[in-house]
């Protein structure tokens, strides 16, 4: 508990004081809201949620436990990025404690997320991976990432990883 409590003190501080945030690494200019240190092996963790949510923002990415995959919203549509999976390793939270999530780059935003990353000049940078699928000992169904070796977007769905150019 203490841990996400930090965790989440350093989002909202250094998005509020910053327009980038950096983990593992310093900041840079290279035009990313969101950063990750290079050579790690560990990827962002995606909400399975058991309902898509109603009118989610183009660009929202989720495991929907319906039907095992994992989606993301393009032109107001739901798209598969990929084949059903296995969630049966997914833990949810049981907590009882219910947040509205963390905005990075601006104050405000009209998306609802656990983390929104809201700018008009910078973007979320992938944590880096060389080869996920033979790096990554033990990937969570969920785990995305960007593929430095095949230059794609790499999914994991809890049985395989799915790869996106």
């Amino acid at each position: 508990m203490k841990k996400a409590l930090l965790i989440i003190s350093i989002f909202i501080f250094s998005g509020h004081y910053q327009s980038q945030v950096a983990i593992s690494k310093s900041p840079n200019n290279t035009g990313a809201i969101l950063d990750f240190a290079t050579g790690t092996t560990n990827g962002i963790i995606l909400s399975a949620v058991t309902t898509l949510p109603a009118s989610p923002a183009n660009g929202t990415f989720v495991v929907d436990k319906s039907d095992l995959r994992v989606k993301m919203r393009q032109n107001n549509t739901w798209v598969n990025m990929s084949s059903p999976g296995d969630l049966s390793k997914v833990a949810q939270n049981s907590s009882s404690e219910v947040g509205n999530g963390v905005i990075i780059g601006s104050n405000t935003s009209s998306a609802n997320g656990v983390l929104v990353l809201e700018a008009t000049d910078k973007a979320l940078v992938l944590p880096r991976i060389a080869s996920p699928q033979t790096n990554v000992r033990s990937p969570y169904p969920g785990m995305i990432c960007y593929d430095t070796t095949s230059k794609s977007v790499a999914v994991f769905d809890g049985k395989v990883w799915n790869f996106w150019r």
